[in-house]
């Protein structure tokens, strides 16, 4: 009797956890010797600026906590983008950014939307925080559709450029989505949009229900310090940081603080990696055009591609036996597409020698 009232209230402990679908991160290979081309980073190291503020960090600062509204790191970004610093929130990484955006702005009893093929993450959070959605289909040539988004919701996000599509909606059709949801909070995730064309960030003092993220880990080269950042109107913003310190008021380490300060003044440098990286990119769509690959029109530092005749999980196995890591998504519509990121031009090569054997 005593055994069967534990096994009673184990299980009703049980019917009180939440349980989520979690999200599946790139692989991250403990192997030093791979090509590692799956998870969008930056093929080169960051700035020399950063490497000099990390190496004069002093260990006793350490034990002190960090300035919970990292001002140093927020002028900076602030500075950068002739914004006020009430205006910029930073998180680490900018999926600490988003979840919080996702926990502050989308509490309606109305769906939000965001497209069918996109970052896996949105759902995920979604579905943890018990929001409701719809996913919009691309259209065939993986396009948002920009009237899909003219019905009632509690909220708008997509990524421009969009991931894991590499496809760059034009600035007027972005527009067009704020400008005809004024009751709606619009996030548009600027992950890799230092690598295309467009940017809302001019529209964040004309649209006050516009949230505009961004991150260090693609075109900054700083994906381990974690850092990502919000610039939006005041309202959104201390809307943000009142849920941001009633959840953890110490998000930021102070390392991270000042290389991220660090980095964004060295500009310099930054388009100097951005433009290899692009050139790079070009110079892939080319080569790899001619092994019988297509793709989007990638405005990201990868390419999603497909084969004519060999089926993408194949040439995946085949890549990973070579320690050369690509990402591969077996999910409706995109399941024989790779998503391959730019690494430096002998990264490439070795990708190039590999897939001539691969897809010969």
């Amino acid at each position: 009797m005593f055994f069967n009232l534990q096994e009673e209230e184990k299980k009703m402990w049980q019917d009180n956890i939440r349980r989520v679908t979690p999200y599946t991160p790139g692989e991250q290979p403990k192997d030093k010797d791979v090509i590692k081309l799956n998870t969008n980073e930056s093929p080169y190291p960051p700035s020399p600026m950063v490497q000099e503020v990390v190496r004069s960090v002093e260990n006793n600062r350490n034990r002190l906590y960090p300035d919970p509204e990292a001002a140093v790191l927020t002028d900076a970004i602030a500075k950068y983008y002739n914004v006020d610093s009430n205006q910029v929130f930073v998180g680490v990484g900018s999926d600490d950014v988003i979840g919080m955006s996702f926990l502050t702005f989308f509490n309606s009893e109305k769906p939000i939307l965001f497209p069918d093929i996109t970052y896996s993450f949105y759902d995920v959070w979604a579905d943890l925080f018990k929001i409701k959605y719809e996913m919009k289909p691309l259209n065939e040539k993986f396009e948002i559709v920009k009237e899909d988004y003219l019905v009632e919701n509690g909220g708008i996000i997509f990524p421009n450029p969009n991931a894991p599509t590499a496809v760059e909606m034009q600035l007027d059709d972005i527009e067009y989505i704020i400008k005809n949801n004024r009751d709606s909070v619009v996030i548009i995730d600027e992950a890799y949009a230092d690598f295309g064309d467009v940017s809302v960030l001019g529209l964040v003092n004309k649209y006050e229900n516009l949230l505009v993220v961004r991150t260090y880990s693609k075109s900054r080269a700083l994906a381990g310090m974690r850092i990502g950042y919000a610039i939006g109107s005041k309202t959104l913003i201390s809307a943000l940081k009142a849920v941001k310190f009633s959840y953890n008021s110490y998000t930021m380490n102070y390392v991270s603080i000042c290389a991220g300060a660090a980095a964004i003044n060295d500009d310099k440098y930054f388009k100097e990696i951005v433009s290899k990286v692009i050139n790079t990119r070009e110079k892939a769509k080319d080569t790899l055009k001619k092994m019988g690959f297509s793709f989007t029109d990638s405005k990201t530092n990868f390419l999603f591609a497909t084969h004519k005749s060999v089926p993408a999980e194949e040439i995946f196995e085949e890549l990973k036996k070579r320690k050369i890591y690509v990402r591969y998504f077996n999910k409706p519509r995109i399941n024989n597409y790779l998503r391959i990121t730019i690494g430096t031009d002998e990264e490439m090569e070795k990708l190039y020698e590999a897939l001539k054997e691969i897809v010969k």
